[in-house]
């Protein structure tokens, strides 16, 4: 486990680093990324074995390569996680290019919950919404292990607006709790979180754990459903950052269908742009009754 003085060092770099134009930024990104891509020995495996499963038409030298380029954008989140943390509202705002209506919430006349996969540019999403939007938001939390990353991480995602953090341990009332008094809820549930609460749902093909609750709070609750998705542009181009329509139909009162709508619909967003999305998550860590790990 790094240490607090090694944390702070590394902190210290994060905000040296933002300073530089995101071009030359993007650069050393993307030479992170093939350090990491070497060192990172399982993160690698479990991303190439990702990519096996989902894109079984592709070549193995194919996935590599996507594998490759995958470890690039991490690389380059990595590195201009310093921005979210340090450059000033105008700059963020420069490099944001927002498409879609990203203040739904301030006049949808309901909570939204925003549906946030999990693509390398994630992290820009508080930005765009707390720049553009003044609806608060409720975020589940996963404390970090490390008490300077922790603080760090979420001092850079309360920067610039209302944000109410719940530990995830504590569980969904909290959360219940602020959607009532008109919060909105920025909700990250295309993991693998276990059994509870999931059922085995179709993913490039794959039965994944996945997770049954965002309809069932987005229906129960009144909300309106907004996916947001981050595309990081080549080099000092910025980033794309999408309020996008609803699945139609989507929550309906059957759980399991609505999983698997919202399932097909993040197939075809990651087709797009399938090197940005987070193959080093053990998506498919979660196997049915009897059946052998996938890892």
């Amino acid at each position: 486990m790094l240490s607090k003085l090694g944390a702070f060092l590394l902190i210290g770099l994060l905000w040296l680093l933002h300073f530089l134009p995101l071009a030359v930024l993007a650069a050393l990104g993307q030479g992170l990324g093939r350090l990491l891509w070497w060192v990172a020995g399982r993160r690698r495996r479990i991303a190439l074995r990702n990519l096996e499963l989902c894109f079984p038409e592709k070549s193995a030298a194919e996935r590599e390569q996507l594998g490759r380029e995958h470890f690039g954008w991490v690389g380059r989140s990595l590195l201009e996680r310093g921005l979210l943390w340090f450059a000033s509202p105008a700059r963020l705002q420069r490099l944001m290019h927002v498409k879609g209506d990203i203040a739904l919430a301030e006049h949808g006349g309901r909570p939204v919950m925003w549906y946030l996969p999990h693509f390398a540019g994630l992290e820009w999403v508080g930005p765009a919404l707390m720049l553009n939007q003044k609806c608060p938001g409720v975020d589940v939390y996963q404390r970090q292990s490390n008490p300077v990353f922790d603080k760090f991480l979420l001092a850079g995602r309360s920067r610039f607006g209302q944000t109410a953090f719940v530990d995830r341990h504590d569980g969904i009332r909290p959360v219940l709790r602020l959607i009532k008094q008109g919060y909105s809820f920025l909700n990250a549930p295309d993991q693998d979180f276990g059994l509870k609460d999931s059922a085995f749902v179709p993913f490039f093909g794959v039965p994944a754990s996945t997770l049954l609750a965002p309809s069932k709070i987005a229906r129960s609750m009144g909300m309106a459903v907004q996916p947001l998705v981050v595309t990081m542009l080549p080099g000092g181009q910025g980033y794309e950052v999408e309020a996008c329509e609803p699945p139609a139909g989507y929550p309906s009162d059957d759980l399991e269908a609505d999983a698997h709508t919202m399932n097909a619909w993040l197939e075809e967003r990651i087709r797009r742009h399938p090197a940005q999305y987070l193959w080093v998550h053990r998506r498919f860590k979660t196997r049915p009754e009897g059946e052998p790990s996938l890892y």
